[in-house]
């Protein structure tokens, strides 16, 4: 293990050192990666070289302790006592550090909610934008869709924040609300739904789009959006012809802007599916987070009756729906993360 910690901060070094080189400064995209690769590794550095400091004191007090005595020998003892819970504390955090590193860390996100069943009320667009607040992320809204009642049918946006994937990444999937609207008079519970997507955001290098293979088509933007919104072709949809994946944009006035934010969105998508096709696994992931939108399939339950949020993955129950749909999420992210985290250190084992 020593030897694999001594290879990681020889890498480190490495990278820091490549960072003021010209090969690495001239290169916008090579800077950008070397960059979040940097920030990647850093905890794991920094874990690593507290891990030699302790180990270092606690070899230090082994020394010295056998000719020590009396309120030396206690002191000496207790300075052991502390590097060796130290040391173990470390050890555990080196093995989630250690773990496979996620290729879409640090990148910026996009979120999709779309209404499904039984009223708008399900759609998350107001608990996501406060937890991203909470983190200090920014959300730009790049297509609302409003219903004709004043909720939401879809929305999609951009989170931007460097954990911001780390974060949102279980988020993906059917979500359910149950509650006793306010003219029920039996105690009869509502239940809606909405499914949500949480994409990392592709940049160009990632993926190449061939013009050819795209059809564009403008046509006039439909609903609210203000003096000549409605009166040119500013819509713009964008159809991959190889995919069938469809992105439509209008809440720009200008074609081009929304031409740009279909792109955005495309390209995400696009890059999903890539990245879904190279892992055995990712076509039943990606069901499991989308799937059909109905009441039957969800991944999380908001009641209102008991004020109870449940994550149905891992059967975790949280009485604090309030606090949840305010945009504290973390109790429920943490859960998630720590439940994730604990699978990899068991497959890592068994290999």
């Amino acid at each position: 293990m020593l030897e694999r910690l001594d290879g990681i901060e020889r890498d480190f070094l490495d990278l820091e050192a490549s960072m003021a080189t010209s090969d690495v400064l001239e290169d916008q995209n090579k800077l950008r990666e070397v960059s979040r690769k940097y920030k990647q590794m850093t905890p794991l550095v920094e874990c690593i070289r507290k891990y030699r400091a302790a180990a270092g004191n606690a070899d230090a007090a082994r020394e010295l302790i056998a000719d020590a005595s009396g309120a030396e020998h206690d002191q000496l003892q207790a300075e052991l006592s502390s590097a060796t819970a130290m040391i173990a504390k470390l050890e555990d955090e080196l093995k989630v550090l250690l773990l496979p590193s996620d290729p879409n860390a640090g990148k910026n996100i996009i979120v999709e909610i779309r209404g499904a069943e039984g009223g708008e009320e399900a759609n998350l667009f107001d608990m996501y934008k406060a937890y991203a607040a909470r983190n200090n992320w920014s959300v730009e809204v790049l297509s609302l869709d409003l219903s004709p009642k004043g909720g939401i049918n879809q929305v999609v946006m951009i989170f931007k924040g460097e954990t911001a994937w780390t974060r949102m990444r279980f988020e993906g999937g059917p979500h359910r609300v149950q509650r006793v609207p306010a003219t029920e008079n039996q105690g009869r519970i509502h239940t809606s739904s909405a499914t949500v997507m949480v994409l990392p955001e592709a940049e160009e290098v990632e993926l190449h789009i061939d013009e050819k293979d795209l059809q564009i088509d403008v046509y006039r933007a439909s609903g609210p959006g203000g003096q000549g919104v409605n009166t040119t072709d500013s819509a713009v949809r964008i159809t991959h012809r190889p995919s069938g994946v469809v992105v439509a944009m209008q809440d720009e006035r200008s074609q081009l802007q929304n031409r740009l934010r279909a792109m955005q969105v495309l390209r995400a998508r696009l890059l999903k599916r890539q990245e879904e096709e190279l892992q055995a696994r990712a076509s039943a992931e990606r069901k499991a987070q989308v799937g059909g939108g109905g009441r039957g399939e969800k991944i999380r339950t908001y009641n209102f009756k008991d004020s109870r949020v449940t994550d149905h993955r891992i059967g975790f129950t949280l009485h604090q729906l309030q606090e949840v749909l305010a945009g504290n999420l973390d109790p429920v992210i943490d859960a998630l993360t720590l439940e994730y985290q604990t699978e990899q250190l068991a497959d890592s084992g068994e290999k």
